[in-house]
């Protein structure tokens, strides 16, 4: 049973988000917490691992989940229901996209998808920033924690190599703030 709910949640994701993984988030979060697979802390702690890792971000993520759900079986389930719905669409817009490209219903309805995709974007962006930063709720205790003084700093380092330096790969980015959070796991062990 739970190979066919993975695959089907995940069917259901795939094809009602549009914009890549980071779209696919806000989605992915409710369901997933809401059929307790994992954790707020789980899905930001495999974010940042989904990041790191090649691949794109959804088929990450689903496969991760559907791994510490259902086993092997469940990655595979869950992988295949995210990417099914993008791989039929692919083929039907390929084969049709050309006819239709100039349609002002078509041009209409992706001119509307573009915002959406934004404002799905930024939602994710809050909710993921609102774990990280306030995982106990927003109190002045908060901004003065070691965990959010730490957060913070690497946040800043990594928006400045991003902004300072645009053409620099983003791997080196994700490798700057991974042994800064390191460095910063080190040193709590040792001031906490």
């Amino acid at each position: 049973m739970i190979y066919l709910d993975l695959f089907l949640t995940f069917l259901k994701i795939g094809a009602f988000t549009f914009g890549g993984g980071y779209a696919m988030l806000p989605l992915i979060q409710s369901e997933v917490i809401a059929k307790s697979w994992l954790s707020s802390s789980e899905i930001i702690d495999f974010i940042a691992v989904s990041e790191s890792t090649p691949g794109p971000f959804a088929v990450n993520i689903s496969t991760y989940v559907g791994m510490e759900t259902g086993g092997v079986f469940g990655a595979f389930c869950a992988t295949f229901g995210v990417t099914l719905p993008s791989f039929l669409i692919i083929i039907i817009v390929a084969k049709f996209f050309a006819k239709f490209a100039e349609n002002k219903f078509v041009k209409g309805c992706m001119s509307g998808l573009r915002p959406a995709v934004v404002g799905l974007i930024g939602a994710a962006v809050i909710s993921i920033a609102k774990t990280i930063f306030f995982p106990i709720g927003i109190s002045l205790s908060v901004f003065t924690s070691y965990e959010f003084l730490t957060a913070a700093f690497i946040f800043a380092v990594s928006l400045f190599f991003i902004l300072k330096f645009k053409k620099k790969s983003p791997i080196f980015v994700i490798l700057i703030a991974a042994c800064l959070g390191i460095a910063a796991g080190f040193l709590g062990e040792r001031i906490l």
